[in-house]
C-alpha cells in the first residue's frame, strides 16, 4: 500500500525533477535559453477505456484507481487554454522538454481567435523571472516554431533577500542545471515574489528553491496551511502538504472524516481514505447493512474487495454475526457461502 501511494507521489512530482537536482557549478553570466515550441487547442477529454472482465472465482483484487494528479486544465472551459512544449537540447547532447497549459490572458501577443484562424503569430510570456518570446505559425488549431527565454536576473536578487537562493547547489551533481534553467522553470510555472513572501510569513519553516517550485505547482499557500492547521494537523511539512494536494485531503474531507467518527484519524489514515474513496455516504451504507462496529481497516477493507451493503446483506441473512474478515473471504472464494 505504501509503495503505491510513494510511487505515485514520485509520479506526480517528476514535473518538477529539474529543480530538485541541480549542479553544484553556476556561471554569473547570463545566458539565453533557445528552442523550439509547439502547442494545440486542448481536445475534450478522452473517456477511461472500460476495465476487462473479473475471471469467475478469480483471486486477483482490483486495485484502486489513482487520483488525479494536479492538472493544468480547466475541463469546464474547455478551449479556453493552450498546452504549450517547450523543448531544448541540453549541453550533453539531450533534450529538455517542459509543457503545461496557459490561459490566454498569459499569452501577450496571442488570442484564441489567431490560433483558430491560422497564420504566423508572435507572443510572449512574461514573468517576474523572465520572459518567454516566442515565433511561428498556427494552422487547424496546431502551432509551432521557435522561442527564447531571456532571463530576469533581478528576480534572483529578490528571492536571495527572501531566503531563496536560485545559485545554490542542492542535488548531487548528476543534472546540469543552471541558473537560468531554473528561471525559466520559475517563469513557466509563475512562482513569485508573493509567493515567497506568503510561504515564509505562514512560518512553513525552513524552505529552499525545491519547495518554492513545489508550492507553486501543487497551490500551497499560507491560506492551506492555515486550514489544514485548524483541523488538527499544526505540524504538517511541505511534503505531507503536497501529498494532500495530490490526494485531495484538504480541510472539508478532514472533517467529513471526523464526521464519520474517526477524529483520530492520522494523516497517513485520512490519505489512505482518499485513495480508497472513503466517504460518508459509503460508510452509511454498510453501518445501515448491519456493520456497526468497523475500524478504518475494515472500511478500507470493503472499498479493496468491493463489499456493498447488499453483499453485506446477504451474508448477514446466513450468519448475522458475520466478521468483516468473514466477509472479505466470501467475497474471494475462500469461504464458501451457504447455498
Amino acid at each position: 500500500m505504501m509503495r503505491k501511494l510513494a510511487f505515485i507521489t514520485t509520479t506526480a512530482l517528476l514535473f518538477a525533477f529539474f529543480i530538485l537536482g541541480p549542479s553544484p557549478i553556476f556561471t554569473s553570466a547570463q545566458a539565453e535559453i533557445t528552442g523550439a515550441w509547439t502547442t494545440q487547442m486542448r481536445a475534450p477529454k478522452a473517456p477511461k477505456p472500460p476495465k476487462p472482465p473479473r475471471v469467475p472465482g478469480g483471486d486477483d483484487v482490483d486495485a484502486p484507481e489513482p487520483p488525479d494528479a494536479p492538472d493544468d486544465w480547466d475541463h469546464k472551459k474547455d478551449g479556453d487554454k493552450i498546452h504549450l512544449s517547450f523543448e531544448r537540447k541540453t549541453k550533453r547532447g539531450g533534450r529538455n522538454q517542459h509543457g503545461m497549459g496557459f490561459s490566454f490572458g498569459d499569452l501577450d501577443g496571442l488570442t484564441k481567435a489567431q490560433v483558430q484562424n491560422g497564420g504566423p503569430v508572435s507572443f510572449r510570456i512574461v514573468r517576474e523571472a523572465g520572459t518567454i518570446e516566442a515565433q511561428g505559425s498556427f494552422a487547424n488549431g496546431v502551432g509551432n516554431g521557435t522561442f527564447r527565454f531571456v532571463p530576469n536576473m533581478g528576480f534572483v536578487s529578490a528571492m536571495k533577500q527572501r531566503g531563496f537562493d536560485f545559485e545554490k547547489s542542492e542535488g548531487d551533481g548528476k543534472h546540469n542545471d543552471t541558473v537560468e534553467d531554473r528561471l525559466f522553470a520559475a517563469t513557466m510555472i509563475g512562482v513569485t515574489t508573493a509567493l515567497a513572501d506568503d510561504l515564509r510569513s505562514a512560518n512553513f519553516g525552513d524552505l529552499d528553491v525545491g519547495d518554492l517550485f513545489k508550492a507553486a505547482i501543487f497551490k500551497i499557500d499560507g491560506k492551506f496551511m492555515a486550514e489544514m492547521k485548524a483541523t488538527g494537523f499544526p505540524d504538517l511539512g511541505m511534503e505531507e502538504l503536497v501529498k494532500a494536494r495530490i490526494f485531495k485531503v484538504d480541510a472539508d474531507y478532514v472533517r467529513q472524516v471526523k464526521d464519520m467518527g474517526f477524529a483520530d484519524q492520522g494523516f497517513e489514515g485520512l490519505v489512505k481514505f482518499r485513495i480508497f474513496k472513503v466517504t460518508p455516504e459509503f460508510l452509511n451504507e454498510l453501518r445501515a447493512a448491519g456493520l456497526d462496529k468497523m475500524d478504518s481497516e475494515d472500511i478500507v477493507k470493503a472499498r479493496i474487495f468491493k463489499i456493498d451493503a447488499n453483499f453485506i446483506r446477504q451474508a448477514k441473512a446466513e450468519d448475522p454475526n458475520v466478521t468483516m474478515e468473514d466477509l472479505v473471504q466470501m467475497k474471494i472464494g475462500v469461504r464458501r457461502r451457504t447455498k
